[in-house]
């Protein structure tokens, strides 16, 4: 008799999310409120995260770093990463193909959802990197997609430095230029 049965529970799509005010994820048909506010430290790093990478391509003709912009990923899945590098093409008002990194900074009001069902997302999507940066701890878990749709964790970075590989563009980001010292 405890057992919630899903069919009776609200199920919305991009159409109803676009008439939704204030920011919103939506996954798999359900609404996840992006409140409240990032802090001051979490935008910072942030920041840095999106300075380095910005710089880190200029000479990378086919791929850019952005800040969070809608990823449609389907009718019922759109989600907003903290920054990300997508290469191709890219126009309009929201994303459409796989970024092929995504670094999501932890907040207290965010966490589980990013370390537990944004984590199965963005393997199911084929993401090439994910990295969990957590402030408390001036720590990021490095991700990688293996070739067989895993992804493994392949550091955990406070001042250390990876080579992200992507396109024809390699990528050394120093972890040790995020953190708010």
């Amino acid at each position: 008799m405890g057992v919630q049965k899903t069919e009776y529970l609200p199920h919305y799509t991009w159409r109803d999310y676009e008439s939704w005010e204030g920011a919103w994820e939506l996954i798999e048909g359900v609404p996840y409120a992006m409140s409240p506010a990032p802090s001051i430290g979490h935008q910072s790093i942030s920041q840095k995260i999106a300075f380095q990478l910005s710089k880190l391509l200029l000479d990378c003709k086919q791929c850019k770093a952005l800040l969070p912009v809608d990823w449609r990923i389907n009718d019922e899945t759109v989600v907003q990463p903290d920054n990300l590098v997508v290469c191709g093409e890219v126009s309009g008002q929201y994303l459409t193909r796989t970024p092929k990194i995504i670094f999501e900074v932890l907040s207290p009001s965010t966490a589980h959802k990013d370390m537990g069902i944004k984590f199965d997302l963005y393997q199911q999507e084929g993401v090439a990197y994910y990295i969990i940066v957590n402030p408390e701890t001036s720590v990021a878990k490095v991700y990688q997609l293996t070739d067989d749709g895993r992804l493994i964790k392949k550091l955990d970075a406070s001042n250390e430095s990876y080579d992200f590989k992507v396109e024809e563009c390699t990528l050394h980001f120093r972890f040790s230029e995020i953190w708010d010292n």
